[in-house]
């Protein structure tokens, strides 16, 4: 159907929530769920362990690139097509993640799976964005957020569980019967919105490609020792490079891939920015606290996994809280103090050492858990506040970008940041369990200089989302 401005006219079905919301589990899921089953996929498939990244990596860059050509694929197919098509990509990347018989397999049949769900979670998402007013968007957002929210929580613990009493296969067979439901699902549910085709920006969508690529393999051989010293410097300047010529491109076409045009939208602007520095942190939390539970303190992957659960509950109890408290204090007041008593907690993750009994870990898993919890649904929905409907297909494509980069970046830039404190032996002695001390301390300063961000917000904005006067 064409987008009929009048959004209280349109016959939505009340579930659609809930297929979006299945898309965006079994997407943050996945992008979490191999972190404690890499080992034992490696031993399976004799690969060394240690150089495992790719199958996370090509995952992650995959959505990011892919993510472009979602709300352009649906805005000239129809949101209902282009769904339909990606769960049975996500679905089919599945099956053969778990028939893959090689390293080099399973990276393939990881970039499959990632461009089904690459459109997964940005279709379904503007599709509510153009099925409900704003006024009721924020509550449709926070309901959405929740199982991405708790997906990348669970994921490690459910990860080692499987491993633990079968096959590392299951990880991915478990996907496939969710995504057959959910593809049923979507012919019932789904709208097939449309806005008419424009044509595809295939130069801007190379140059904006090379760029993000360059980067990523940047931030990931950073990490690194084995190259020539000319490598990483070259490859930096690549991503410069390649990025001042999208932003030259952009300037000269009518309909550019990534319209850097958005970024007047202030608010877009100001949650983008901050959903990049805020999330280098959050992003980083999930891999690097299992690690230093299991590496420093020499606890087991389950114990580590467990205590993560912690911070999920407390993610979905203060969920329910998030449009109470915007409507209570708007936007700014919320996204300022909560992003510095975000950055206070991550610093608080140095404090534990080896003899600390994991009990302890629990009051700031549960704080965690919450501020984290009302930092996402509110940096997303301030993001989209003003967004008019010829603009919401760019405007949500680039919010997905950003928090799927940054959340890729994080988990780079966390261990980089561990990586070289270890080897900074005047600061450290080349002890681990310093090392993750004086890596969350910098995270958290990271993350606590973000709500500088947000101070640049008004106090009236978002008031046609949250209904704070």
């Amino acid at each position: 159907m064409l987008l009929d401005e009048n959004k209280e006219t349109l016959n939505i079905s009340p579930k659609l929530p809930w297929l979006a919301a299945m898309a965006m589990f079994m997407q943050s899921l996945d992008a979490t769920i191999l972190n404690t089953a890499l080992p034992t996929i490696a031993k399976d498939l004799n690969h060394s362990p240690l150089s495992m990244q790719a199958v996370v990596v090509s995952y992650a860059l995959t959505l990011a690139l892919l993510i472009p050509v979602s709300g352009w694929l649906s805005d000239k197919y129809g949101t209902k097509r282009i769904f339909s098509i990606a769960v049975f990509l996500f679905t089919l990347g599945s099956l053969a993640c778990a028939l893959s018989t090689s390293y080099s397999l399973l990276v393939y049949s990881r970039i499959l799976q990632a461009i089904g769900g690459s459109m997964m979670v940005p279709v379904s998402r503007l599709a509510l964005l153009y099925a409900y007013p704003k006024s009721k968007l924020l509550g449709v957002m926070n309901f959405v957020t929740m199982p991405g929210l708790v997906g990348p929580l669970i994921g490690p613990l459910l990860g080692g569980w499987i491993v633990d009493i079968s096959t590392w296969h299951w990880i991915f067979l478990i996907n496939i019967p969710i995504g057959v439901v959910g593809l049923i699902f979507t012919q019932y549910v789904m709208p097939n919105f449309t806005r008419g085709g424009k044509n595809f920006d295939i130069i801007g969508f190379f140059l904006f490609s090379a760029a993000l690529i360059a980067l990523s393999l940047f931030l990931e051989i950073g990490e690194g020792s084995s190259f020539e010293w000319w490598v990483i410097p070259s490859i930096l300047c690549l991503a410069i490079a390649f990025g001042g010529l999208y932003i030259l491109y952009s300037r000269r076409v009518n309909y550019p891939i990534i319209n850097l045009n958005l970024f007047s939208i202030r608010t877009l602007r100001i949650g983008l920015m901050g959903n990049l520095f805020t999330r280098l942190g959050i992003g980083s939390v999930p891999f690097l606290l299992p690690q230093m539970l299991q590496i420093a303190f020499l606890h087991t992957s389950t114990e580590s996994g467990m205590i993560m659960m912690v911070s999920a509950i407390s993610t979905i109890i203060a969920k329910s809280q998030v449009v109470h408290l915007v409507h209570r204090f708007g936007y700014k007041k919320i996204l300022i103090t909560n992003t510095i008593i975000l950055g206070f907690v991550i610093s608080m993750f140095a404090l534990p050492d080896k003899a600390t009994p994991l009990y302890l870990l629990i009051p700031i898993l549960v704080i965690y858990g919450a501020v984290n919890s009302i930092q996402m649904t509110s940096m997303n929905t301030i993001s989209l506040a003003d967004l008019t409907p010829e603009v919401a297909s760019g405007g949500n494509s680039l919010l997905a970008i950003t928090q799927q980069l940054s959340m890729s970046f994080g988990v780079s830039v966390g261990a980089m940041i561990l990586r070289t404190t270890e080897s900074t032996t005047w600061l450290t002695g080349g002890d681990i369990e310093s090392s993750f001390r004086y890596t969350f301390l910098i995270l958290g300063v990271i993350t606590l200089l973000a709500s500088l961000i947000f101070s640049q917000l008004k106090s009236g904005d978002g008031e046609q989302m949250s209904g704070h006067k």
